[in-house]
């Protein structure tokens, strides 16, 4: 037991660190554990006098011991980085193309190891991600018809652009770069056009290039033989872990339903793989008295199961689930090896350990807090209990306890919960793990191809029921994230409510007082996050990168003003302004305005509309624009148009008139932008989207006494074709925000602009430095807040 706790106590100092805004020095490990190993050894040798300091002690060192073994990796790891001096410059490398390349509809994006660089002075990380796109930009002069044929395990000579690892920082929001450095890649970029770029050898031995290439043989071979099913994609992410494959439609439906752990090549399936050749292997090594002499069945069974386990976590990409149960199997193999016994809770603790001690990374990942909380929880209800149930009752629990188990975790990682989850999973498991995963598996052997065809059949009726279920309105409960205390009172309610039972019936029965754990539990979902007060205004300008999204909140209304771009593969409606919606308790929002039709504006819109309600559109739209279509009640502005949300003003300055608009939208769709002033007595804001010189000097011939704000979002992100000189003295804002994305090839914000707003004596916030920024417009006064200062991690781009 005490073993245990050193280990989880090493796996908290590794969480400890990567909590950190900064690495510490290293030179504070070299002082300080000497010191704290020779207070251990002196407790060890006299453990008479201090039995208590000992143990204190030792967990302390372990807790110490995590936390620097996890800061030695980072430094490490930080150190491998590309100079700002490199960033945007062409670089020609050599190196090998590392993972199973994801194909794209107008690019392939790939890992790249780079061998040598060949231009002179450059420093380029060791790992890097490229995308090598179909069409390029005018500078970017890549444009081949078709995408490159390349795959894994090829060795290439590029000419690259770079830039560092920068991801869009918001409040609930995905943190790409935390994803970076858990894939130890320190650099991205794409694949300039040039006439050395060449493939110099068709293959580079090395193992780990060897899965790679065998991984997308399986793809290429999956992809021909199920052309034109719909659920091909789910099929190849069974059988090689590739979750890519997977349209963002069918994710929709296992994430309502609570299925999704079922499309990434979970525990459960490399434990049925490990099961299965166990019992063939066990069955037929029985068969020869020679052999069973010479080792006994059960044994090589045991070591068959644990390679067959290795290989199919190898094929699925060695994800965080499939280490955990590799490293599972494996210690309970080597105890059956070796005759003794081991505890499970000592099975899971030691795993734990393990996965951190090669990747202290794995402690940022989701995937590593379900996968663990499910065994773990599953191992609770399940382990020393006394007596036996039948084997339904069993299954119904172990559904029931992972389902409301997790939930403390999911609500702080997704703010959802399925909770259809049991019904589904009842389904879906048997369904997945029995009939589909084996046939797929078996037609991971050219020779058994033809299983696909029939695997696609049953996997087709699932999918039906699946979502049929997924539609029911009830499927998912959504709320806010709760805070940090909620979820430490949640998790001790989950553990308190299934301790072990004695007597009684019932789940509530047995073990005193376990309706506690319940009672810990309301405050999850009870605990809402702060709202504004009458009166008070709450603006988030979103990083959404080049473009522009808004969230503006009153006491009881919620208006968002523009959507973002649209990424490609995905838009920053579905990416960013939903989770942050959701995570802030935002059900519904009672106005979106649209402030005009280019896509950096409006590309979220779509996303937003099918996924929360909206009372109704403002934009200047044209009729037949699609997302005039989706919306339920939509309007154009113009000018006069105006509303009182709580003792707040809203305002539309521009367009002036429909004519004007339709006249404006022949010449340019920016003069078209949508102006709003809102107006608290906190303070004033004012959004004017894209507008540009001419509509600038319109707006200060018939309006400008209402351009006066205390915060402006400059016009155009800062474009030189926008901002002049009177049109910023007459709004003279306190503060100026810019959202732009990172090392956009504009140029947003022009410095030119910068330095009159400099001249002003405006402050200046930029979202791709700062990341989101948040104002509250309260106590005759603004607060204000940059995510990525309130959020800091040593990993992030400063």
């Amino acid at each position: 037991m005490l073993r245990q706790i050193y280990c989880l106590a090493w796996v908290f100092g590794v969480c400890l660190l990567q909590l950190q805004a900064e690495l510490p020095a290293m030179r504070w490990g070299v002082g300080l554990f000497p010191a704290a190993a020779g207070l251990f050894f002196y407790a060890y040798f006299y453990p008479n006098t201090f039995p208590a300091f000992r143990k204190i002690l030792s967990i302390g060192l372990f807790f110490g011991l995590g936390f620097f073994w996890a800061a030695m990796f980072a430094h490490w790891r930080v150190a491998d980085v590309l100079p700002h001096e490199w960033e945007g410059r062409d670089i020609e490398l050599i190196g090998v193309i590392a993972e199973l390349p994801q194909i794209m509809d107008r690019s392939v994006r790939f890992r790249f190891d780079v061998e040598q660089v060949l231009t002179a002075e450059a420093t380029v990380p060791a790992h890097i991600l490229l995308t090598w796109y179909k069409m390029g930009g005018k500078d970017d002069a890549i444009q081949p018809t078709t995408l490159p044929q390349i795959h894994a395990g090829e060795r290439w000579q590029l000419t690259v652009r770079l830039k560092r690892p920068h991801g869009n920082a918001n409040p609930h929001g995905y943190d790409f770069e935390a994803k970076a450095i858990e894939r130890n890649i320190r650099a991205i970029g794409y694949i300039r056009k040039s006439a050395n770029n060449v493939r110099l050898d068709a293959w580079v031995n090395h193992p780990q290039y060897l899965i790679e290439q065998v991984r997308q043989q399986i793809r290429t071979r999956f992809s021909q033989n199920l052309t034109d099913h719909a659920y091909a994609g789910i099929q190849i992410a069974l059988a090689i872990g590739d979750q890519q494959a997977i349209p963002q439609e069918q994710w929709q439906i296992f994430t309502r339903t609570g299925t999704n752990h079922l499309m990434s090549i979970s525990g459960l399936h490399v434990t049925m793989v490990s099961g299965m050749v166990f019992g063939l292997i066990y069955w037929l090594w029985r068969r020869s008295l020679r052999l069973s002499y010479w080792l006994p069945a059960r044994k090589m069974a045991v070591a068959a199961g644990v390679l067959a386990a290795l290989c199919y976590a190898l094929l699925a990409g060695f994800s965080v689930p499939t280490r955990r149960t590799f490293v599972m199997l494996a210690i309970i193999a080597m105890a059956l090896w070796s005759d003794r016994r081991v505890s499970m809770p000592a099975v899971l603790v030691g795993a734990l350990w393990i996965v951190v001690v090669f990747d202290p990374w794995a402690v940022i990942s989701p995937g590593f807090w379900l996968s663990f909380g499910a065994i773990a929880l599953i191992t609770l209800v399940t382990f020393g209990r006394i007596g036996k149930t039948g084997a339904i009752i069993s299954w119904a629990r172990v559904q029931w306890v992972i389902t409301l188990g997790l939930s403390p975790l999911l609500l702080v990682l997704f703010q959802q919960v399925s909770v259809i989850a049991p019904i589904a999973n009842a389904i879906a498991i048997p369904l997945v793990s029995l009939v589909i995963v084996p046939l797929t598996l078996l037609a991971v052997v050219p020779l058994f191809d033809f299983l696909l065809l029939p695997a696609h059949e049953i996997l087709s009726v699932g999918m039906q029921l699946l979502k049929w279920l997924s539609e029911s309105p009830q499927a998912v409960w959504q709320q806010p994230a709760p805070p940090l205390w909620a979820l430490i009172a949640g998790m001790a309610g989950i553990i308190w409510l299934f301790l072990p039972g004695g007597s009684g019936m019932g789940i509530f029965s047995g073990f005193p007082a376990r309706w506690l754990g319940t009672v810990a539990l309301l405050p999850m979902f009870m605990v809402s996050p702060p709202q504004p007060a009458t009166g008070e205004l709450w603006l988030t300008m979103l990083d959404v990168g080049q473009g522009l999204a808004v969230v503006v909140r009153t006491e009881h209304h919620t208006l968002l003003y523009d959507t973002g771009p649209n990424y490609g593969e995905t838009d920053s409606g579905a990416r960013i302004i939903v989770p942050f919606l959701r995570g802030e308790g935002i059900t519904q929002l009672d106005l979106m305005l649209v402030s005009h039709a280019d896509s950096d504006h409006s590309g979220g819109a779509l996303s937003v509309l099918a996924a929360i309600p909206v009372a109704s559109l403002l934009s200047s739209l044209n009729n037949d624009h699609p997302i005039q279509q989706a919306a339920r009640n939509s309007q154009p502005c113009h000018a006069g148009d105006s509303w009182q949300w709580d003792d707040v003003h809203f305002e539309v300055l521009h367009p002036h008139s429909l004519a004007q608009s339709d006249h404006l939208a022949k010449r340019k769709t920016n003069e078209t932008s949508c102006v709003l002033k809102i107006t608290s007595r906190h303070g004033s804001v004012l959004l004017p989207a894209d507008i540009e010189k001419d509509t600038e000097r319109s707006l200060l011939a018939r309006t400008s006494r209402q351009l006066s704000a205390t915060v402006l979002i400059a016009p155009h992100h800062g474009s030189k074709t926008s901002s002049t000189e009177a049109f910023i003295r007459q709004v003279n804002p306190w503060l100026t925000l810019f959202s732009v994305g990172y090392r956009n090839h504009f140029g947003h914000p022009h410095e030119q602009v910068v330095e009159r707003y400099r001249n002003l004596g405006s402050q200046m916030m930029r979202s791709d430095r700062d990341g989101a920024v948040l104002l509250q417009f309260k106590d005759n006064g603004i607060t204000v807040a940059s995510w990525r200062e309130m959020n800091e991690r040593y990993w992030h781009d400063h």
